[in-house]
């Protein structure tokens, strides 16, 4: 999972385009970078590491231009730690052209063996995004008549990209003397939205954004989410240009967005993701009330920050007290993204301390977005053992993970999942809790699409195994698995 931004401005936009990416930090953390354009130079800076940490004040001096983009990334395919999958990528030929990309694509090894053979383009990366940007530039050269680059030629290129291109991806990319492109994959699976702001000088300024947030932040009005298929064009002189590119389109945004990801002042898809949040705590309530008889719950704790809607709404559908029973260190980053079993052990308790006054004598129902690889689950029902707890019970507003992701985020190992073969039982023994309450699966969605039923359906492959692209085999995740093993 990555976040991406993208703007055209009347000003200098390198101060937004970093204020915008510290509030899309939490959708990457490994790496981040910025490119702009002044005429036909492009300034770019990025390396490994958060916001704050890789851009200088000579890099600021040096990302001049009214327009750029930017990105924050943590790692989905290719290597975790080289500085060179960085992103934007950036390509020569044609015009000069920077990308960056939030997703993953399922047939990216098939993509780069037709760029040295077919396309004679050379990829220097392992990063599928690279591969992504080689695809787009190749076509876009196709597209182009003589030396003048247009709206229509770019809607070519980025029609010929969905034929050829499979997966999930949501782009933002720039080409000086022309202006910003935005595209997002066929099903939507990962976002992206449009945001307006009147400018000082009368015209129209736009941003191009993964989540609303990082619109609002900066003070643009979201316009719309930008629809499954189409490509936006918002040329350096403040024109928009817009067309639907694929020829089969279906809105099927990520799930996993409102469950964990997304930051919950986000809107994605017509759906605010703290409403949806706050629906999955209420039918959760539901299932909670049918297992446990009413005063077998002495409290109801959130670990933070992302399961704390579902779980006010599930104390409060329950008539059950709600404590912050686990406060968490904010300088620590994201267990779920870090690479490395031992690692994110080790970090759960950096990450997180346990109040004991709130768990002596207490039966806990502990409430967490999601259950992934347990890892975080286990410690968390360990430190409330030992801060006194009489019993803990462990819900999550999220089904099982039961199969391996392709779309972007970073769970493709089926044997890393901790559901993956094991029953409900299983995974509570596991954990070491002494009971368990999961979402259902119909549940959820339908808590989603409540909110927006234009909504075709919801991506939700790591839960139901159900990969909307059609193009994912076993085969397909038996290299994953390899590949990550030998990262």
């Amino acid at each position: 999972m990555c976040g991406v931004v993208g703007i055209v401005s009347t000003g200098p936009v390198n101060q937004m385009l970093y204020d915008a990416l510290l509030l899309l930090q939490h959708r990457g953390q490994d790496a981040a970078g910025i490119a702009t354009a002044q005429g036909k130079r492009i300034g770019l800076a990025r390396g490994n590491g958060l916001v704050r940490d890789v851009f200088r004040t000579r890099d600021m001096r040096n990302l001049q231009g009214e327009m750029g983009i930017g990105h924050v990334r943590y790692p989905t395919a290719g290597s975790a730690m080289s500085a060179e999958e960085a992103q934007p990528f950036y390509v020569n030929a044609p015009f000069g052209i920077v990308l960056g990309h939030n997703g993953n694509l399922t047939n990216a090894p098939e993509l780069q063996d037709d760029m040295y053979r077919r396309d004679r383009r050379h990829i220097n990366t392992e990063s599928d995004s690279e591969v992504l940007l080689n695809v787009f530039a190749h076509e876009l050269q196709k597209a182009v008549s003589g030396l003048t680059l247009d709206p229509e030629a770019v809607f070519d290129a980025v029609t010929m990209l969905h034929q050829r291109v499979r997966g999930a991806y949501a782009c933002v990319a720039m080409i000086p003397g022309f202006g910003v492109i935005g595209f997002r994959d066929p099903f939507g699976i990962r976002p992206l939205a449009l945001g307006q702001l009147e400018g000082p000088k009368g015209r129209p300024e736009y941003m191009l954004a993964s989540e609303s947030v990082a619109l609002e932040g900066l003070g643009y009005r979201l316009v719309r989410d930008i629809a499954p298929g189409e490509c936006i064009v918002i040329t350096q002189g403040g024109e928009v240009f817009s067309k639907t590119c694929a020829h089969h389109t279906m809105r099927v945004p990520c799930v996993f967005e409102y469950v964990y990801f997304a930051r919950p002042d986000s809107l994605i898809d017509g759906v605010a993701v703290y409403d949806a949040r706050l629906r999955m705590g209420e039918t959760l309530a539901g299932l909670v009330a049918e297992k446990f008889p009413k005063g077998d719950i002495d409290v109801v704790m959130p670990i933070p920050d992302s399961s704390r809607p579902a779980a006010l709404q599930l104390a409060m559908r329950l008539g059950l007290s709600y404590r912050e029973g686990f406060i968490k260190n904010r300088y620590v980053g994201r267990t779920f993204i870090m690479p490395g079993q031992e690692v994110r052990r080790k970090s759960v308790r950096q990450k997180l301390n346990a109040i004991g006054s709130e768990f002596k004598g207490k039966r806990v129902l502990v409430v967490d977005d999601s259950i992934v690889r347990g890892t975080t689950s286990r410690e968390i029902v360990q430190m409330a053992r030992e801060s006194g707890a009489r019993g803990v019970i462990f819900a999550s507003a999220a089904p099982p993970v039961r199969f391996p992701n392709v779309y972007g985020i970073d769970m493709p190992s089926r044997q890393e999942l901790i559901a993956h073969g094991r029953s409900d039982a299983e995974i509570c023994h596991a954990i070491g809790a002494d009971d368990l309450v999961y979402q259902d699966i119909a549940a959820m969605k339908s808590d989603v699409r409540g909110f927006n039923p234009a909504l075709t359906g919801l991506e939700a492959s790591c839960f139901d195994g159900h990969y909307v692209t059609g193009d994912v085999t076993s085969a397909l995740l038996d290299r994953l698995e390899l590949s990550r093993q030998a990262a």
